[in-house]
């Protein structure tokens, strides 16, 4: 596919997504942050966002700030997690290196002011991995159909998109408490769940990869973040796997996550 067409399937689902207004921002190589803030989705500059990209510049967007928007963002997470809920929920999964992680941008049932969007990609990246230094609400992501030259100038690619008007009835349903403040102490997911990783066991397969298995479904069963279950496998592995131990880890965690939670969220 043409970069052309990531950049237009991108805007594309985001307008599906009733998302019409955003703000591009570049960050040229010498560290200077140049912006166009609040422009219908048609109107973004992409000519000059490509000329930039072509000379070094990183490109982002991020939906419009100061407008409540059906859709939340999150940073960081492994690709197979972040494909599988892309299509159980109508959303749009962005690959941003071909080592790295996915951008996940994912549809919303009721429009979102910043910091419920904030509350909301905070509880989806405890629950899927994703990073938490990118919850604010207001964070930027790639734009598809650009090169990230953070990574050697390779392109950032859409690798699930919403297809049909099947999305609407997808759409992300967020649960009353995610929206309310925290007034007080709540019993983590970890904790609420501890028994059931106390009672759980590795199978009988007393192979390492089995044992690993078996403590990686433990481990997502009691509430921990794939993402650091992902990197203490990596370690677990290192030896043993050698050079293949990320892609190892990485599989085995995907595998697991789409077992237990069967790609839900």
């Amino acid at each position: 596919m043409k970069a052309s067409w990531h950049t237009e399937t991108m805007l594309a689902a985001w307008r599906r997504a009733r998302v019409d207004r955003a703000d591009l921002a570049l960050r040229r190589p010498s560290g200077a942050m140049l912006w166009q803030r609040d422009l219908a989705l048609e109107d973004l500059p992409m000519a000059w966002a490509r000329a930039e990209n072509a000379h070094g510049a990183e490109v982002y967007l991020r939906p419009a700030r100061g407008r409540d928007w059906p859709m939340v963002f999150l940073d960081d997470l492994l690709p197979g997690i972040a494909m599988e809920v892309a299509r159980s929920h109508g959303g749009l999964a962005i690959q941003t290196s071909p080592a790295g992680g996915c951008h996940l941008w994912l549809p919303c049932v009721q429009a979102l002011d910043e910091e419920a969007r904030h509350r909301v990609q905070r509880w989806l990246a405890g629950r899927l991995g994703g990073d938490l230094g990118s919850v604010s609400g207001e964070h930027l992501g790639r734009l598809a159909g650009f090169k990230n030259w953070k990574r050697g100038g390779c392109w950032v690619n859409v690798v699930v998109h919403p297809q049909d008007q099947s999305e609407a009835s997808m759409r992300l349903t967020i649960p009353v408490e995610v929206m309310e403040p925290v007034t007080g102490p709540r019993r983590s997911i970890v904790e609420a769940n501890l028994s059931r990783d106390q009672k759980g066991a590795a199978g009988g397969d007393s192979s390492p990869s089995g044992q690993e298995w078996g403590w990686v479904c433990r481990m997502l069963e009691s509430g921990r973040n794939p993402e650091c279950i992902y990197r203490e496998l990596v370690q677990k592995a290192q030896d043993r796997r050698g050079q293949d131990a990320e892609r190892y880890a990485r599989r085995t965690v995907e595998r697991a996550w789409a077992k237990i939670r069967g790609g839900r969220v």
